[in-house]
């Protein structure tokens, strides 16, 4: 795993064999297979240690809160942390995922999950009577999809040239701008 992980983070896995995988993991080839049976096995095992990142636990627990507004704001913060945690290897994953359905198939599913908790917040919200009320669901769930995502972390982070507390706090403004009652 670690081995993958290097091999992202410097742009070096998409081109590296399995052979190369194996020598740098300091393992044979046949037990790679056998561990992860494919390439795309192994960013998928990448993948599913995002799971403990504690950016996301995070996340997951602080939807919760009984704040609402805090809850937005605070899973805007965990989102942006989470991103520059992983930072190097998601550049790699989403970069593949534009010509690789395999990968695609990864990037759709995090994305799923982050849909999830962002329903749940939206839910909340709503409940609480703290989003503005012309907007659906659906054009909320939009938007917070937007400000929570990997591409506008990254056009804000790179290309912007926004530190990671700035892109937080441009995000966590644009949320309470465009969804909440003032």
């Amino acid at each position: 795993m670690a081995a993958v992980r290097d091999l992202l983070a410097e742009g070096a896995f998409h081109e590296s064999t399995v052979e190369e995988v194996a020598g740098k993991a300091g393992v044979a080839r046949a037990t790679l297979y056998q561990h992860f049976g494919s390439r795309l096995a192994l960013v998928d095992a990448i993948c599913e240690t995002f799971d403990e990142n504690p950016a996301l636990v995070a996340l997951r627990q602080d939807v919760g809160l009984e704040d609402v507004d805090g809850a937005l704001d605070r899973t805007i913060a965990h989102a942006i942390r989470f991103w520059a945690s992983e930072e190097a290897i998601l550049r790699q994953l989403y970069g593949a995922a534009a010509i690789d359905p395999s990968a695609a198939a990864l990037v759709e599913r995090q994305t799923a999950d982050r849909r999830g908790e962002l329903q749940r917040l939206l839910g909340r919200l709503r409940a609480a009577g703290r989003l503005r009320s012309e907007l659906t669901d659906r054009h909320a769930l939009a938007l917070l999809l937007v400000l929570t995502s990997f591409e506008t972390f990254e056009e804000l982070r790179r290309r912007a040239g926004l530190r990671e507390r700035d892109v937080v706090g441009t995000l966590q403004d644009a949320a309470r701008a465009t969804l909440r009652l003032p």
